[in-house]
């Protein structure tokens, strides 16, 4: 491997043109292709395998065009003062604001609440449902000003006026804060650990050349294999860090070799063939955990999971092929001042820095070290024990937002569950008299303890089939409401035999319980299956048993103390308003899955990066001991900048209004805090301080039938100086 990827990095600096151009020449070709590519149909959130997605399929097959596919806009009035909205001068105003909502150009209908039944019993609260000829995305401008000073109007009476609905979502897709916070603070972290402009922009060039490329690809695929905009979202967030993190350790190496006294050239081949082996297999875990996020069987995140893998792999070639090809264009520009002023000829390596200093300390107390950090890690894994899955609607927005307001006035005039109704879809197909199967389930699930109504049922067309509504006593997200759902289901079969049809449990709040437990019963599966693949590849790597085993029990430490930090916030409230979060609640469902995921891969960069160095100085003759504090001095720097780069660029979408995209941000960015500065500077050390030789261990058997990879760089170790070459026998004996 070390000597294959030698070979790359010379030829990449030989032909540095050309390898510029050919890679200006894909980023043409895959821009103009996304560019040209038709714009993506909106799909539908999907999840096989469930109940409620199940019943939902069976209502669209036996209800042809009843599920309007047009945005919807929930308009909600409430009368001021303790009036009532049926109070002639109010009832005046809602019809009024009603007839100019129906006025916009692509309404579709607009449902009169004093006709339909939608006021509340007390009097207070009145809405009425808009529905629109197209669908969110296709709403125009005029259309959303147009119901924008249409509530503005209705206010003017008297009224407060209030809306929810995928109408007044913002439809104007990310606005790039995020990224661009992520990019500054890593262009001052790169510029502080090099102390040179060059060396700091080059990966910050090269990760944006590979995000671009990867974003205009998924751009041009998303319509022929219908991807979801949050693809693109994903790959952008980890091709960025991961980009930046590869080219970072490709130019740290070679300036490591230039200080040496190796020449531009052998310098750019030596530190390909070392630290490129580590990208190679970090980038090689990454993808294997993003990748097997399609074990879990949801399509949005498989989807989500393989534009990221793509994204990562363009990154690790980048890293490979273009950057050496930089380095060739500016080979003494990328150095820091000094080593410039020298002419690029060797000052030394410093042999004491903060890395040896901290791994000294660590290898003098390493017990007392490894206890501290797990015990401060379960602790803040402790609170996990609590989550709450589900799927945070309106309920979780800022109350600033007119559909917080709406949501609360709803539930306030009609009760806490009006804002999440289940959904019964009755199968009356083989029943003698399906109107009267259809009333007796709903008579039977009306009667369910926690039911506060149910509507009539609605039969279809072939009369085979009917659809009728239930109110919950409780809110969407809460406990109560997902023991009704289980309730409702447990009694099915009684129900059934009573009534002589089947009948499935939908709707949204259905489709989010559901979700939830799916989730959760594929987490393990999932972690089985990516450790595992891990823990082999990482034992082919450091070929170690113990090395690997250790690997995958930090992050699980990681993973679960930075989840128990997500429920304290987000589900607990401690410290939500630090972060802006006004409403706590349930985690979102796939939080936790999407944050293992991720989290996984980057963790195990870490690893490979700071064990690599490692056990390259441990192959290369030093004791056990020596080589911790060598891996140290070489790459703590360079991991702690890594990780302070992701920890930037994940944090900026901590300050995002949605809370779905705070808790994502802010559980990625405190993940990679726990995993790089406790497990991986604290427990990787001590454990190995304690393990001694036993750390490098490895069955003869198991030896003799693994394939060996040369990672070390064994075969390309040779004294420096301006005339040191490559032996060419050793690497064509590797």
């Amino acid at each position: 491997m070390a000597a294959f990827l030698y070979r790359m990095g010379r030829l990449a600096f030989r032909r540095r043109w050309t390898v510029a151009l050919v890679w200006a020449a894909v980023l043409a070709a895959v821009g103009l292709a996304g560019m040209t590519a038709p714009e993506a149909e909106e799909e539908p959130f999907s999840m096989p395998g469930i109940e409620s997605q199940e019943a939902f399929e069976l209502m669209e097959d036996r209800f042809p065009g009843a599920a309007a596919d047009g945005a919807t806009a929930r308009v909600v009035f409430v009368a001021p003062n303790g009036e009532k909205v049926t109070a002639t001068e109010n009832k005046e105003a809602v019809e009024a604001a009603i007839a100019e909502l129906g006025d916009g150009t692509q309404v579709a209908s607009t449902v009169d609440p004093y006709e339909s039944g939608a006021v509340s019993e007390d009097g207070s609260t009145a809405y009425t449902t808009v529905t629109y000829k197209v669908d969110a995305a296709g709403l125009t401008d005029a259309s959303r000003s147009h119901l924008d000073e249409s509530l503005e109007h209705a206010r003017d009476l008297g009224l407060t006026v209030e809306a929810g609905g995928d109408a007044m979502e913002d439809m104007g897709g990310p606005s790039g804060t995020a990224e661009a916070i992520g990019i500054s603070v890593a262009a001052v972290v790169l510029l502080i650990t090099f102390g040179s402009l060059a060396a700091a922009g080059l990966p910050l060039l090269t990760a944006l050349i590979g995000v671009g490329i990867s974003l205009f690809a998924i751009t041009a695929l998303a319509g022929p294999l219908g991807l979801a905009d949050t693809t693109s979202t994903v790959a952008i967030m980890l091709g960025l860090a991961v980009g930046i993190d590869y080219a970072l350790f490709i130019v740290s190496r070679y300036r490591e070799e230039r200080a040496k006294g190796r020449t531009p050239e052998e310098a750019v081949a030596l530190a390909t063939g070392t630290a490129g082996s580590a990208v190679v297999f970090a980038g090689l875990t990454v993808v294997i955990a993003l990748a097997g996020l399609s074990v879990v069987g949801i399509p949005m995140l498989t989807e989500m999971g393989l534009g990221a893998a793509g994204a990562v792999v363009v990154g690790v070639l980048i890293a490979l092929t273009l950057v050496p090809a930089f380095l060739g264009f500016w080979p003494n520009a990328i150095l820091d001042r000094k080593a410039r002023r020298a002419g690029g000829t060797p000052r030394g390596t410093r042999k004491v820095n903060g890395g040896t200093r901290w791994a000294s300390f660590v290898l003098r107390r390493p017990l007392p070290v490894l206890l501290a950090a797990v015990a401060g890690l379960g602790a803040l894994a402790l609170p996990m024990t609590d989550l709450q899955l589900g799927m945070p609607g309106d309920e979780a927005k800022s109350t600033e937002t007119t559909q917080r307001r709406a949501y609360d006035a709803l539930a306030e005039g009609f009760g806490p569950g009006f804002n999440g109704p289940l959904t019964v879809v009755v199968d009356a197909r083989d029943a003698d008299d399906p109107k009267a199967a259809a009333e007796t389930v709903s008579g039977r699930v009306g009667g369910t303890e926690g039911v506060v109504s149910v509507s009539p049922a609605q039969l279809n067309e072939s009369g085979d089939t009917a659809v009728f509504s239930v109110v919950p006593a409780t809110a969407p997200t809460g406990q109560e409401t997902k023991d009704l759902v289980n309730t409702i289901r447990d009694d099915r079969p009684g129900i059934e035999s009573e009534a002589g049809a089947s009948f499935e449990v939908t709707g949204t709040t259905a489709m989010n319980i559901d979700v939830s437990e799916k989730v959760q019963s594929a987490l393990v599966p999932y972690l089985l299956v990516v450790v595992g693949l891990a823990v082999i590849l990482l034992l082919v790597v450091f070929r170690s048993i113990l090395v690997p085993l250790k690997a995958a029990a930090g992050f699980l430490l990681s993973v679960l103390a930075s989840l128990g930090a997500v429920v304290v916030v987000f589900q607990q409230g401690h410290g939500a308003d630090l972060l802006g979060v006004e409403t706590t609640g349930p985690i979102m469902s796939l939080m936790p899955i999407f944050l293992v995921g991720i989290v996984f891969g980057l963790a195990m960069d870490y690893e490979v990066f700071l064990v690599s160095r490692m056990r390259e100085a441990y192959v290369h003759g030093e004791r056990p001991a020596q080589a911790v504090t060598s891996g140290f001095q070489h790459s703590a720097r360079v991991v702690v900048a890594a990780a302070l780069i992701m920890i930037a660029v994940f944090s900026g979408f901590i300050g995002d209004s949605d809370a779905m995209i705070k808790m994502i941000g802010f559980g990625l960015a405190s993940a990679v805090l726990l995993d790089a500065f406790v497990v991986r500077m604290a427990i990787v050390p001590a454990v190995l301080a304690l393990l001694g030789e036993r750390a490098w261990w490895l069955p003869k058997w198991l030896d003799r039938i693994l394939p060996r990879v040369d990672v070390e760089g064994e075969a390309l170790t040779r004294p420096a100086g301006p005339e040191a070459e490559p032996a060419e026998k050793d690497l064509a004996r590797t």
